[in-house]
């Protein structure tokens, strides 16, 4: 017990001295290749810490190999610029003044979900609540907002051509009014990026390669 003990402790400052020399993006928000490093050294670190046959020296040189391999990822990203993109990505313009851009979104593998749910993790209940949207390198969300945003939640209906039954429910629309509603716009529900309604019937609506536009159609009640 006591050897474990001693194992793991000795470890455990290891550990602890490398990821305050790789700085605070460790601790933080982390860019892919940090991810993957932080992840290796996990696993690295509990392999002669549960078994006691291993030398421990065969733990502490991998950890410290890839605490040195950080430092020369980190070095190349410095000097080099262009690798900061291989290694890194580079940040996603996902929403424009035009409405959402659908390739950037299937460029991410995320779809008009993923990022209603990223817009209110970040404060933002509507699609047009922001000018733009971006998925930075690390995979957190950031927006320029606009000046007034409207003091709704809406519900998504229609995903990529897809009617969500359950939102529409929500939303108090039959599917009657709902197949009116796409006949005024000139749209099939597989032509429809994204349609979300809120409890007073305004309508974020964007056909696919096209502009957004707000539309009002009949709710039954508000929400």
């Amino acid at each position: 017990m006591a050897l474990i003990f001693i194992r793991t402790a000795i470890i455990f400052i290891t550990l602890l001295l490398c990821m305050r020399l790789m700085g605070k993006s460790q601790i933080g928000e982390m860019q892919p290749f940090e991810f993957v490093i932080t992840m290796l050294i996990a696993e690295l670190a509990c392999i002669p810490m549960a078994d006691s046959s291993i030398p421990l020296m065969y733990g502490i040189v991998s950890v410290v190999t890839i605490f040195i391999l950080h430092q020369v990822v980190w070095l190349l990203d410095l000097w080099f610029k262009p690798m900061k993109t291989v290694i890194c990505g580079k940040p996603s313009l996902v929403i424009t003044r035009e409405g959402v851009d659908s390739y950037q979104l299937r460029k991410n593998n995320l779809d008009v979900s993923d990022l209603i749910e990223s817009m209110r993790v970040a404060g933002y209940f509507n699609l047009d609540d922001v000018y733009y949207g971006l998925y930075e390198a690390n995979g957190s969300f950031s927006a320029l907002e606009r000046e007034n945003k409207t003091p709704t939640l809406p519900v998504l209906v229609i995903d990529n051509g897809r009617v969500d039954k359950t939102n529409l429910g929500i939303a108090g629309i039959d599917r009657k009014n709902l197949d009116y509603f796409l006949k005024q716009c000139n749209a099939r529900p597989r032509q429809v990026l994204v349609m979300t309604v809120d409890g007073n019937g305004r309508v974020y609506f964007q056909k696919k390669g096209k502009p957004y536009s707000i539309e009002h159609i009949e709710v039954d009640g508000k929400w």
